[in-house]
């Protein structure tokens, strides 16, 4: 990547990612921007590898800081990364940002240059399609994490952060294959007040998933936050492990081989399951940094223009569980 600032000819947002030519956004974002009247802003990827030289990460962001066509970006598998080299290359940081340690949007107000964590409302935004209004009040259902990465650290913000107790897991149970992840997302925690139980575990053992997949009371919801199914092959649990009666599997991928997906599917009458892929959870995190960067409103009746849009370009993997089941 060079280091020299490259002057845009027109207004451009940034996809900072690894793979950014294979992604869905590609053929979706010049469709939404006709839509919400801002076909006159490219989207341009920018592929470093993981755990790129921070002075790429620097080079990135003096990219969108230096030159004023360039617009923002999202931020997807160097979030923790380019915070770490950058973050005091931004003149302010969202709430988020500081807490989860990571930027998962850039945007400009002004001269000035803005890091945001999108994840905690993005992942909020995509819960509350699915749980209800007090879900967790009225069932007495937990959560089971199956990963602690990024996703999980923002979804139990989310609910930490929701004002209703009856809003609100009891207890959270989170998984992961790293002690660092771990210990991370413990950090987090501990600097939140003390609203749930948190239980966490250290293991690659998808038998002994099943086994705290068991003991789950019914309604619990089970994530798979691993990216197992679309980054990595197979699945966190086994084909004998049980779902909770009458629970909610979320798998936060949308493409791949989904396998926990389909391990979720074929439990659904019997443990009479809501089952969701990771397609609302793609929409949101989209739509919430476009409307940062562009200034633009995306909510309702927008939201959902932009969600039918999307689906007739982007024919999904599993199209009947593109919305809850059950």
């Amino acid at each position: 990547m060079s280091c020299r600032i490259k002057t845009q000819t027109v207004p451009t947002m940034y996809f900072i990612g690894v793979t950014t030519g294979k992604s869905s956004i590609m053929k979706v974002f010049p469709i939404w921007a006709q839509e919400l009247g801002r076909q006159d802003v490219h989207l341009e990827g920018m592929d470093l590898p993981l755990h790129a030289d921070a002075g790429q990460y620097r080079q990135a962001v003096a990219q969108i800081k230096g030159d004023p066509l360039s617009l923002g970006a999202l931020v997807t598998s160097h979030k923790i990364n380019l915070f770490e080299a950058a973050s005091g290359m931004f003149d302010s940081l969202d709430r988020y940002a500081q807490v989860c340690g990571e930027v998962s949007c850039i945007s400009k107000d002004g001269g000035r240059l803005e890091g945001h964590a999108k994840d905690p409302i993005t992942s909020g935004l995509s819960l509350n399609g699915m749980l209800g209004p007090n879900y967790f009040g009225r069932t007495g259902a937990h959560v089971l994490c199956l990963g602690a990465g990024g996703s999980t650290v923002a979804i139990a913000l989310h609910f930490i952060h929701r004002r209703s107790g009856d809003d609100r897991p009891q207890r959270i149970v989170v998984v992961n294959r790293s002690s660092a992840r771990l210990e991370g997302l413990k950090k987090v925690i501990a600097s939140q007040p003390a609203v749930i139980e948190f239980e966490y575990h250290c293991h690659t053992d998808p038998v002994r998933n099943d086994a705290l997949m068991a003991k789950l009371p019914p309604y619990s919801l089970v994530i798979n936050a691993t990216g197992m199914g679309k980054d990595l092959p197979g699945s966190p649990i086994t084909n004998n492990g049980t779902f909770p009666e009458h629970g909610i599997a979320w798998e936060l991928n949308y493409r791949g081989e989904l396998d926990f997906l389909r391990q979720a599917l074929a439990q659904r009458e019997v443990r009479t399951l809501t089952v969701f892929d990771g397609w609302e959870y793609f929409l949101h995190g989209w739509t919430q940094v476009i409307a940062q960067i562009l200034k633009v409103g995306i909510k309702g009746e927008v939201f959902q223009r932009l969600s039918a849009l999307a689906a007739e370009v982007c024919g999904p993997a599993f199209p009947p569980i593109r919305r809850a089941i059950g």
